[in-house]
């Protein structure tokens, strides 16, 4: 009989400045230790400014995780704002250069931004692209702009099951809930994000409840999709 075994996932994550796109990494890679797996997270950006290119990476597998710096060769893409394709904001081009065949793309968009030649390419590789607005959930849910980023990575775990819902809900009271330091960017983003809610029980509630509704989006239409997770390998 076969059996699953886990291997490693690595996440490279595409967005804008004052997105958060760091905090995703580093909340899918808390998340993931909370479940006794590996991981690593690490930022790669210029400028520390609103709306410059910035990216993220998570490595996450069943063993210590050496390597770090920039991730070439993802497993999955998250996309955190349509300019990174629309106008190229991005450190890596195209977006979905180095993609692993099999692997997932989710963009942060309620439209379809890839033009034809872009779709050829990824479906002859059997890389499953997923549209998903990531911020009209933020603002109904989180009630701000700025809780997109929790959609995104409720979205990828919903879609890969690299980590799952309570060691998520973990993660973001680690990360907000209690004194964590942050720096630079990161760090004046979590201050915006805290001073727009009153009490932090109710920052915590607002991001978990976005995270959980983006995944149980995100699992219902996997179901209906090719993408089979690259996070499992069969014995």
């Amino acid at each position: 009989m076969s059996e699953q075994v886990m291997k490693r996932m690595n996440i490279r994550i595409s967005g804008l400045g004052g997105q958060g796109a760091v905090t995703a990494a580093h909340l899918l890679a808390m998340a993931a230790n909370k479940m006794g797996k590996y991981s690593i997270s690490n930022p790669f950006f210029g400028a520390e400014k609103r709306m410059a290119p910035a990216e993220s990476y998570a490595r996450i597998g069943p063993e210590k995780i050496y390597d770090r710096g920039e991730l070439v060769f993802p497993d999955v893409i998250l996309i955190f704002h349509p300019q990174v394709i629309t106008q190229q904001k991005s450190y890596t081009a195209p977006f979905y250069s180095g993609i692993k065949p099999g692997g997932l793309i989710i963009i942060n968009t309620e439209q379809d931004l890839l033009e034809d030649e872009d779709h050829k390419r990824l479906e002859a590789d059997g890389v499953v692209v997923y549209n998903f607005d990531a911020t009209t959930l933020a603002m109904e849910i989180g009630g701000t702009e700025l809780s997109t980023n929790m959609a995104m990575i409720g979205a990828c775990a919903g879609m890969t099951h690299v980590v799952d819902l309570p060691a998520l809900e973990a993660a973001v009271k680690d990360r907000f809930g209690k004194r964590y330091v942050a720096s630079g960017g990161t760090a004046t983003l979590d201050e915006a994000i805290k001073k727009k809610y009153a009490k932090k029980e109710q920052l915590l509630q607002k991001n978990n409840d976005t995270i959980k509704k983006a995944f149980e989006m995100s699992e219902e239409w996997g179901k209906t999709s090719s993408y089979a997770p690259a996070y499992y390998e069969t014995a």
